[in-house]
């Protein structure tokens, strides 16, 4: 039944639901999956002030990557050729939405707030996932890829950033970095391909801005 009623949505009533997705993403809570919070498996730590400020800006910059990668998915999903491929980017959207909503809470726990250029940045997010999707499915595939790889990297910096005390924190970006390994291989095994070393370098590059402005804003 739910394969039906997807089947028989209109490219309007897509747009509906990628309007009420950005508005959870930006304004409300996300829609989760089953999986419980890791960080429930672990105590609560008390860190210095500073260390403590210092892994709430990281967790902040997670927190946007989390929306980001939420648009980027909206984006293929709503542009992209093959049911198959929009229902794995879907899928893999809602585990991300898990990532978005336990970024959000370690925030809170560590005492800080979000963002205030998370609009910016999924709107960016959108338009080129959107444009990757329209460039072809094996480009929009890679183009995930490449992205979770990135991902991964990034969340090795932080790990390597967060105390050992810190389970709770710890314990959110272990998991993180398992999904983001397995969203890229599921990217790579439904046709994506390599994207040229220019494209690659300028993910890199407006990586760098994002995490830049958003750990002091």
């Amino acid at each position: 039944m739910e394969k039906e009623i997807e089947r028989n949505l209109t490219s309007a009533d897509r747009l509906i639901l990628n309007f009420d997705q950005a508005l959870r993403t930006l304004f409300g809570r996300p829609l989760v999956t089953e999986r419980p919070n890791p960080a429930e498996a672990c105590a609560h730590s008390e860190l210095p002030e500073e260390e403590r400020d210092h892994v709430m800006r990281l967790m902040r910059i997670n927190h946007t990557g989390e929306v980001c990668a939420q648009a980027l998915y909206q984006g293929q999903a709503l542009t992209a050729r093959r049911p198959e491929v929009r229902h794995a980017m879907e899928r893999s959207a809602r585990e991300e939405n898990d990532h978005l909503a336990w970024c959000e809470e370690r925030v809170e726990e560590l005492g800080g707030r979000l963002s205030l250029l998370n609009p910016f940045w999924y709107a960016g997010s959108f338009a080129l996932g959107a444009a990757a999707g329209l460039a072809g499915d094996k480009w929009s595939l890679g183009f995930v890829a490449e992205t979770e790889k990135q991902v991964e990297g990034h969340l090795d910096e932080h790990l390597a950033q967060v105390p050992e005390s810190d389970c709770r924190t710890r314990a959110i970006l272990e998991q993180m970095k398992e999904d983001e390994i397995r969203h890229g291989q599921k990217a790579k095994a439904h046709g994506g391909v390599e994207l040229p070393g220019p494209v690659k370098l300028a993910m890199k590059l407006m990586s760098k801005v994002m995490t830049t402005t958003v750990y002091r804003l």
